[in-house]
Order: C-alpha cells, then structure tokens, then sequence
C-alpha cells in the first residue's frame, strides 16, 4: 500500500474542496441566506451522492481493468486530458465569487438535503471527474481495486465533508472576508487551476 498517494489523494481533494465551485458556493449561499444548518443539510446531501458515484465507478472500471489494461491506460490519459481541460475553463471564467442569493425560497432541511443529493447524483460532470480524478491515484497491488476505489471514494467524501461543513459554519466570516478582499477569487482561481494541472501531471507520470 502506497500512503504518499492516499496522502497526495487527501491533498489534492482539500485543495478542490477549498476552491469556488457550484457546490461550495451553493452551500455558503444557503448558510449564508438561511443558516448554518441548512448549509450542513445541503452538505450532507451533496456527499450521500457521491456514494452512488463512487459505486459506479468502483464496478465499472475495475471489469475494464480486469478485461484489458491499455483501456485502463487510455482512461488515465482521458482523465489528464479532461483535468487539463478544466484548468483551461477554469482560466477563461470570471474570477469573482458570487454569494447573492438571488431571492431563492427558503426550503427546509430535508428538501435540501435531498436537493443537494440529486444535484450530485444526476450532475453527469461529477460522474467524469470521478472517472477522471480517481484511477490515477490506485495506491495498491494487493487490494481489489473495488476495494481501492472505495477507499478514496471514502476519503474523497470525509475531506469534502469536513471543509464543506467548515464553509457553512464560517459562511458569514467568509462572505466578510470576500467582500473585504478583492483579489480573494483571483487567488482561489489560480489555486484551482494549479491543482488541476498537477493532478493531470501526476497521473501522466
């Protein structure tokens, strides 16, 4: 078992977590304009649904791995390409945080909860950057690679869970901090840009 690749793993997952995407800001706005419990329940929605795509995952490539290796190979370098991808989106997008709530309903716990699992479940990108993110971090050859699969599947969730609490927790101190710090987007939008990149590296090398 390789624990600098769990540990590299656990990193690059704490970076991406920490950086604006649709499902962070999607939490603060709800702690933000409703609490900090209906930020928790959106987190605890938008995590149960990656249970269903590291399911998915964890099968599926595991027969492919078993039916011919160069098709493994050839899913690693789609997941460099489409990570390199991202990179360059993530480079052409606006840099500035938007954390208006835009007047959206307060809705309660459970309908967030729910809410936030079905954006997970039925967001096809998710489903592709998992497929891209986790093979080149398979840290064993002794384990299954089901069993693997499931492993990272299991860190991915806890490190996400962990900061993603943290932003609802914090959601008006960061909203605070935002306003007060102009450049705070440019830096998150290098940071994940600089991750992106890395990870395509990493899985290439």
């Amino acid at each position: 078992m390789n624990i600098e690749v769990l540990f590299s793993f656990a990193l690059a997952t704490s970076a991406l977590a920490i950086s604006p995407g649709p499902d962070n800001i999607y939490v603060l706005v709800q702690s933000i304009s409703n609490g900090k419990s209906y930020g928790l329940a959106t987190v605890c929605g938008l995590i149960t649904g990656c249970i269903i795509h590291t399911t998915l995952l964890a099968f599926g490539v595991s027969a492919i791995i078993k039916a011919n290796e160069n098709i493994f190979l050839a899913i690693k370098i789609f997941g460099a390409i489409y990570l390199l991808y991202l990179a360059f989106m993530v480079y052409k997008s606006d840099s500035e945080v938007d954390l208006e709530a835009n007047g959206a309903p307060k809705k309660s716990l459970k309908a967030l909860f729910v809410q936030g699992f079905f954006m997970n479940v039925l967001n096809p990108k998710v489903t592709i950057f998992f497929l891209a993110f986790f093979p080149g971090f398979l840290f064993s050859d002794s384990l299954g690679t089901v069993i693997q699969f499931y492993i990272l599947g299991g860190i991915f969730m806890l490190v996400s869970f962990v900061i993603f609490s943290t932003i609802a927790l914090l959601a008006s101190e960061i909203k605070t901090y935002t306003l007060s710090h102009k450049n705070s987007g440019k830096v998150f939008k290098w940071l994940q840009i600089v991750v992106f990149v890395g990870i395509a590296i990493f899985i290439l090398i």
